[in-house]
């Protein structure tokens, strides 16, 4: 329409209008079809990312280095995300479960009803995946997740050896009884440490006690070990002469455990005080002893303690997203925080690197289930490894690496206590080792 058409239609309803004032209203228009043309051309792109770890609480200690990835990631994705030939923006909503797995559901169903997250991520413990991997399930969200055996993942929600998967939407990668079973043949043999091959363990009733129990203690029993196993216990357990008395009637010199830190600091105290600990030469602490603070809380009783890592500093990988290698990331930490590194930086980096990746090689990124249909063709190597959900052993499951590793005095001059060595590399010849494992009692 041009001026002199607006000016006819404009003094047929108005007559008193100047020709000015047509004008001004016409070029008005001009400039607002202008405005909406250009939005139409090029409209906003954003995908909204949902991130759930347990960052309080008796897990806590699983999220206590996830601010500081959260910042790095949130920095290199300030100037958007590349897919295809199109640029997002990224939102990602970060939640704390507290240690709670009804909270961890709870906000699961908040970021997918209210906050409309195209991608969820969670990480650390089946107190946390599990019931964020169910919501997203229920909902038709993909989720992607990290950090926990996978058979507690998998068969733990419900899916059946042989049996199709159930799961369409949640995917995990990481480690499983397959590679605990091979750290622990690497470390336990005689050629390492000479032992009378007696493994007490105290399997929590959780998760991951239920499949350690069923699946990994009878793989050990006929490579010759005997498992003494008092029974399941309940997380919070303060008394623990039992089962300690049972291990020092067996003379158990491998102690095997999966607790949450305060379960264990509480046996682990009263088996000093008891005896046992000068019995143990193998003390392989899974969970709790993953991280610093809670071994450097035990005092003497910490060091030499034998644990596995998900993820070390010495991983020779590097973090697709925020192109960082793993010493560049532990030593970024400890630059920054003043604190230790701990391996949970590279389980949380992990989980970010594999689910952008699939957003990247999704046919729609803002398409739920062409993201889902990436994911569980994802081939990729974030910082922590391989991960590939073609290759099984189940459906909706990518195995990855577990390495053993032990806390041994920080050599001279360094600001920390402790020092995580890698001790074997059976499931990943790529991770250099740092030393031989050492008795815990020092036999």
């Amino acid at each position: 329409m041009g001026v002199q058409d607006c000016e006819k239609a404009s003094r047929a309803l108005r007559p008193e209008l100047s020709r000015r004032e047509v004008i001004k209203i016409a070029g008005s228009a001009g400039v607002a079809l202008l405005g909406s043309s250009v939005a139409f051309a090029a409209p906003e792109r954003r995908l909204r990312v949902g991130f759930i770890s347990p960052r309080t609480g008796p897990l806590g200690e699983f999220g206590a280095t996830d601010g500081y990835v959260l910042d790095l990631i949130r920095r290199s994705l300030a100037d958007g995300f590349r897919i295809g030939e199109a640029t997002y923006q990224i939102d990602i909503l970060d939640r704390d479960t507290q240690s709670d797995p009804s909270r961890a559901s709870q906000l699961a169903k908040g970021l997918i009803g209210t906050d409309k997250v195209d991608l969820m991520l969670a990480t650390a413990a089946p107190e946390t995946i599990n019931p964020v991997a169910d919501a997203c399930e229920a909902a038709g969200v993909p989720c992607v997740s990290t950090v926990m055996p996978w058979e507690a993942w998998y068969f733990g929600r419900g899916a059946k050896p042989g049996a199709p998967s159930p799961f369409r939407w949640s995917y995990h990668f990481g480690f499983g009884v397959d590679e605990i079973y091979k750290m622990y043949m690497s470390l336990w043999g005689d050629e390492v440490l000479k032992t009378n091959m007696k493994v007490g363990v105290l399997y929590p009733n959780d998760a991951d006690g239920n499949a350690v129990r069923t699946m990994l203690a009878p793989r050990l029993s006929k490579q010759g070990f005997k498992i003494v196993d008092p029974g399941p216990y309940e997380d919070g357990t303060t008394d623990y002469s039992a089962q300690i008395s049972l291990f020092k009637k067996e003379q158990c010199e491998i102690f095997n455990t999966f607790p949450i830190p305060p379960d264990f600091a509480a046996f682990w105290r009263q088996a000093a005080q008891q005896g046992y600990t000068k019995t143990v030469k193998i003390c392989q602490v899974a969970k709790t002893g993953l991280f610093p603070s809670g071994v450097e809380a035990l005092g003497g009783l910490g060091i030499n303690l034998s644990t596995a890592s998900y993820w070390h500093k010495a991983f020779p990988y590097k973090s697709p997203l925020v192109r960082v290698s793993g010493a560049e990331l532990a030593d970024g930490y400890e630059k920054a925080t003043g604190k230790q590194w701990t391996q949970q930086l590279g389980g949380t980096l992990s989980v970010f690197d594999a689910g952008f990746e699939a957003l990247r090689a999704a046919k729609d990124p803002a398409n739920k289930a062409d993201v889902a249909k990436s994911i569980s063709t994802l081939q990729t190597t974030t910082v922590a490894g391989k991960v590939d959900f073609n290759s099984g052993p189940v459906p909706n499951v990518s195995a990855g690496p577990l390495v053993g590793s032990q806390w041994i005095k920080a050599t001279a001059g360094s600001k920390y206590k402790l020092d995580l060595v890698v001790t074997e590399n059976a499931t990943d010849p790529n991770v250099p080792i740092g030393g031989k494992l050492l008795p815990f009692n020092g036999k």
